[in-house]
């Protein structure tokens, strides 16, 4: 009854309206607290934390919010530097990612501060059905002949935010082209300050198809309308040191079990160093720093990821280390434009080396406008910026009829966004044509941002690449 008697009272104080250069990523508005701080508790300086509230995590346990704070009850904190001190535990609640809003409020009594976090629940459980093509991109996929073949059809189970505590459960049943059978649970941390948790999974893949060189810079596919030709399957587990939503460390360890048909080995002897079966053993260990000011769409703050991968194999193959790293930062310009920027890139250091493990750009990451190429190599590098200026922000749209909160309301936000971007593949010379490997790939272009729907990023792009094509893009994440 506090609780609720307390959002009550503070319900009556006055809202200030957002910053223009930095709005909320959440569109929630804010008290001053500064100067209603100092009507409340004149004179004071340093305030101690009496009380910590929260409202509305119906299913989130308190425990899991507390672990994401820098104070407890108890201890002080100088009435200078409150404002901030709320609005950094605020962004960390919300980076969360298991709400649509979270408002930090407090009131001052005698140089005693409560403080009252409000959060408003999303829903968290997705059954999402699996209707995608089975290629990297649109535009490789509209330039296969069977493209109408190369369809996976299916259901993704993903459940949030699992017994209250931030645990999640992801499963695949996947059918058609590319047959997958996927479950992993991860658990972000236990223990009274949610410092140490683990995650475990399993994955099992079979596909009619093979993407088994890269011929003329474009992978050459094989497919076989009766078997096989691909079959991997992996077992996977791991550790993780969590010391808030923005700073982890992850080891995990991972066995994997791979075959291709002989049709394959004929067709490229290195596709698995001449043999058809593989096993080997890989041990990741990966940091991050996430001070982003939003996790969905980050418009000022910085992020830092770095991970080294020792890959191990049963049989006679050398090893392989590979190491890669990726910085970011990103500022607001002021009057609604915003800046981004990341650099990331990939070290590998092996004997002998697979074609199957000799991927650079083009696959997860690649220089936008060349979607319909790859680029082979052991080490690249890759550099992306932008300038964004928000076009539109029309808050939450409340849809009729739909009375729960976790599902009503609609956020809307729209970018315009220009960027340009460079990237460099050190390869050895190929016998089949590629020309990219050892080359500088650039581009730059123009696009449009739409925010949405439970993070959603949805862009639309037009590219212009160094090597004078251009075209229409269609993602569904944030570019850089």
């Amino acid at each position: 009854m506090l609780a609720y008697l307390l959002v009550v009272l503070l319900g009556w104080l006055p809202a200030a309206p957002a910053s223009a250069a930095t709005p909320p990523p959440d569109s929630v508005r804010r008290a001053p607290l500064d100067s209603l701080l100092q009507v409340q508790c004149p004179g004071y300086s340093v305030l101690r934390v009496a009380t910590i509230l929260f409202v509305g995590n119906e299913v989130t346990k308190e425990r899991i919010l507390r672990a994401e704070l820098d104070f407890r009850e108890g201890d002080t904190i100088t009435a200078a530097k409150l404002t901030r001190r709320l609005e950094t535990n605020r962004l960390r609640m919300f980076n969360l990612q298991l709400f649509h809003g979270v408002l930090a409020q407090a009131v001052c009594r005698n140089g005693e501060i409560t403080v009252l976090f409000s959060v408003q629940e999303r829903w968290y459980t997705f059954p999402i059905p699996i209707l995608s093509l089975a290629d990297r991109n649109f535009r490789s996929w509209l330039d296969r002949p069977d493209r109408w073949r190369r369809v996976d059809y299916g259901l993704h189970l993903e459940r949030k935010n699992f017994r209250g505590r931030n645990e999640e459960i992801r499963g695949n049943l996947q059918l058609g082209f590319n047959r997958k059978y996927e479950l992993f649970y991860d658990t972000p941390g236990y223990g009274k300050l949610r410092r140490l948790g683990f995650g475990v999974g399993a994955s099992y893949y079979r596909s009619h198809s093979l993407d088994y060189a890269t011929v003329n810079d474009r992978l050459a596919n094989f497919r076989d309308e009766v078997g096989f030709p691909i079959q991997r399957q992996y077992l996977t587990a791991g550790l993780r040191w969590r010391y808030t939503v923005q700073r982890r460390t992850l080891l995990d360890i991972s066995y994997h079990r791979e075959a291709v048909s002989d049709s394959v080995v004929r067709r490229n002897p290195d596709y698995f160093l001449g043999a058809t079966r593989r096993e080997y053993v890989d041990i990741a260990l990966t940091t991050v720093f996430n001070h982003r000011n939003t996790f969905a769409y980050p418009l000022t703050g910085h992020y830092l990821r770095a991970s080294a991968v020792q890959r191990i194999f049963t049989c006679s193959a050398p090893p392989i280390t590979t190491l890669q790293a990726q910085i970011a930062k990103y500022m607001a310009l002021g009057h609604n434009f915003y800046y981004s920027a990341t650099l990331l890139g990939q070290v590998r250091v092996g004997r002998r080396i697979a074609y199957a493990d000799n991927r650079a750009l083009g696959y997860t990451e690649l220089v936008r406008g060349y979607d319909q190429y790859v680029v082979d190599g052991r080490h690249y590098g890759l550099f992306q910026q932008g300038v964004s200026y928000r076009l539109l922000d029309a808050g939450r749209l409340k849809l009729r009829g739909i009375h729960n909160p976790k599902v009503n309301s609609i956020p809307l936000i729209l970018y315009l966004n220009t960027f340009t971007d460079a990237g460099y593949v050190a390869g050895r010379n190929s016998a089949y044509g590629n020309s990219l490997p050892n080359r500088l790939q650039a581009a730059a272009g123009i696009g449009l941002h739409l925010v949405t729907y439970y993070d959603r990023v949805i862009t639309l792009e037009y590219t212009r690449n160094a090597v004078g094509q251009g075209g229409f893009f269609l993602r569904t994440e944030f570019p850089i």
